[in-house]
């Protein structure tokens, strides 16, 4: 007897532009499903419009037509790749027949129109409808409380920070910091309402054995002079060897006169060397003393009401996926819009993962020098790529293209949502002081460790991150936000999310309403509100400087 046929499933897939030749389906589909686009999508015509010819993860791309040999592929309305074999309607399109295309420089965002080079677009006006949020919702928060520096500058958290010039003296810091946090924070709420909030080992792998000029130095140099003036910083002591190269007399010098300059007036700091303090045990011995001291000094410290305008917001993703470019990226881009609009600060990074979208970056700059110096670090790191035998597209790692991702040219098309729709009102190197207000762009690597190093020490004091694979990331001594890009994620991982934006996707949640509920969770988080990688204690080990140049 024969058995009945089992009915075809009906899975939903996701089109993101009318001419795209893929779509995302939203659950996991099976060889035999029927796809079903929403109403105008494919040419117009909605429901189902072909089997599903393989098996389809959730998330993942489907081709909607047939496509020959060498075809370039779009999503979000543009090029993503081109094909390597022919691919019929219905086919899973993924690592296994789509690549980059021979030369991505004549496809990737409009620059087959724009030109080449670093020719830049004519600015978009601040004034431009279509590229700024409109006007502030009603009732949108304009204020937060915050720790007011003799400076002007505010912080978002309260830290004593042990700063090493060197590698060598990294296991000192770390061990004043393990013999001091729980007694100046009393283990629980920290600074929530007033006091220290930690204290924070900032150590790394270099400081010797390197030039003392030169690339490398300077970007070493940038950065520990940026966490040393943070206003999260509130006490710090500065630990070197005693015969490294970044010498503790030369950089204490450099921050006395950034101090003297009003940068961060009144920071206690006490430096010294393990040689000079008689050695190990001396040198922990000594720096356990003083932080207990800068912890009595702080103590009196207490939030009071600031402007949003004192807000310098990193964007951060990692661990990305499909639905990255589709939920929690472009609701992070509402809040940011919403932040720059009212008078704050975001800073959109990891140079790399624009690569194939910084003309629509460029598109928005206030002025042609702006788009000029945008492109210039686009091409930097193409060039940088090639000289180390690699190109922008080994950027993708191995879980973005388990979630779905295939080139880095589709992951950047989704990165750049993180910035939402502002002008792009600068562009600034790794670890500089970031001007505001308004959207900046900094020059980072794609490496969430290094390029929110540089965030921070160029001022963030707050920091958002938008994972779809799962991410364990903190940042001390600025909070950071972890956004969900899915479901599936936000269970499995709670103890790390701090908010699911899949309603975006999955029980369709408007864009707006879910980055006014960012937005609103950033000010909370910048007011006290403990974030989850610091309820678990994360961030301690995340301040990576940039390593440039030779090791000698």
């Amino acid at each position: 007897m024969t058995e009945p046929a089992v009915p075809a499933s009906r899975v939903s897939v996701l089109l993101l532009s009318p001419d795209d030749d893929v779509a995302i389906v939203r659950s996991a589909a099976c060889e035999g499903d029927l796809l079903e686009l929403p109403a105008g999508g494919a040419g117009g015509a909605g429901g189902a419009v072909t089997a599903c010819r393989d098996d389809v993860p959730a998330g993942h791309k489907v081709a909607l037509r047939d496509l020959p040999l060498d075809a370039p592929v779009r999503k979000y309305g543009h090029v993503i790749g081109v094909t390597t074999r022919p691919v019929r309607a219905g086919e899973h399109v993924h690592v296994h027949n789509l690549t980059m295309p021979p030369d991505p420089e004549t496809v990737v965002s409009g620059a087959a129109a724009s030109g080449s080079g670093d020719r830049a677009p004519a600015a978009v006006p601040r004034e431009h409808p279509e590229r700024l949020p409109g006007e502030l919702p009603t009732g949108l928060r304009r204020t937060f409380l915050g720790f007011r520096r003799p400076g002007g500058a505010v912080a978002t958290r309260n830290f004593i920070g042990v700063l090493t010039t060197v590698n060598c003296s990294a296991t000192v810091a770390r061990q004043i910091a393990r013999r001091t946090e729980d007694d100046v924070t009393g283990g629980v709420d920290g600074g929530v309402d007033g006091g220290v909030d930690g204290v924070v080992a900032l150590t790394h792998g270099t400081g010797c054995g390197m030039a003392s000029q030169g690339e490398g130095w300077d970007l070493l140099r940038r950065t520990l002079r940026g966490y040393a003036r943070h206003p999260n910083i509130g006490g710090l002591i500065v630990v070197g060897l005693g015969c490294e190269v970044n010498d503790l007399r030369s950089l204490t010098a450099d921050l006395e006169a950034e101090v003297h300059a009003d940068l961060h007036p009144g920071l206690p700091v006490e430096a010294y060397t393990i040689q000079d303090a008689g050695g190990t045990a001396a040198a922990i011995a000594r720096g356990v003393d003083r932080v207990r001291a800068m912890a009595r000094e702080l103590a009196g410290a207490r939030r009071e009401e600031v402007g949003v305008e004192h807000l310098v917001l990193g964007l951060q993703c990692g661990g990305s996926d499909a639905l990255s470019g589709l939920t929690a990226n472009p609701a992070l881009g509402v809040a940011s819009d919403l932040l720059v609009a009212a008078g704050g600060t975001s800073v959109l990074g990891e140079t790399p993962e624009i690569y194939g979208a910084e003309r629509l970056l460029a598109e928005r700059a206030v002025d042609p020098a702006v788009a000029r110096a945008l492109l210039a670090r686009v091409r930097w790191w193409t060039e940088y790529a090639a000289a180390q035998g690699t190109t922008l597209d080994g950027n993708p790692s191995p879980g973005n293209r388990a979630g779905g991702i295939t080139t880095i040219l589709e992951k950047s098309l989704g990165a750049v949502a993180k910035g939402g729709h502002s002008p792009l009102a600068g562009v600034c190197r790794f670890a500089e002081p970031v001007p505001g207000p308004g959207l900046v762009f900094m020059d980072t690597p794609g490496y969430d460790p290094v390029s929110v190093t540089g965030m921070v020490a160029g001022g963030a004091n707050l920091i958002c991150f938008t994972t779809g694979r799962g991410s364990v990331f903190g940042s001390r001594p600025a909070p950071t936000v972890k956004l969900a890009t899915n479901a599936e994620l936000a269970r499995r991982m709670a103890d790390d999310i701090d908010l699911d934006c899949s309603g975006v996707v999955e029980s369709g949640v408007d864009v707006a309403a879910m980055g006014r509920q960012v937005y609103d969770l950033l000010l909370d988080v910048a007011s006290g509100r403990r974030t989850r990688s610091e309820e678990l204690g994360l961030g301690g080990e995340e301040f990576v400087p940039w390593q440039i140049g030779a090791v000698l």
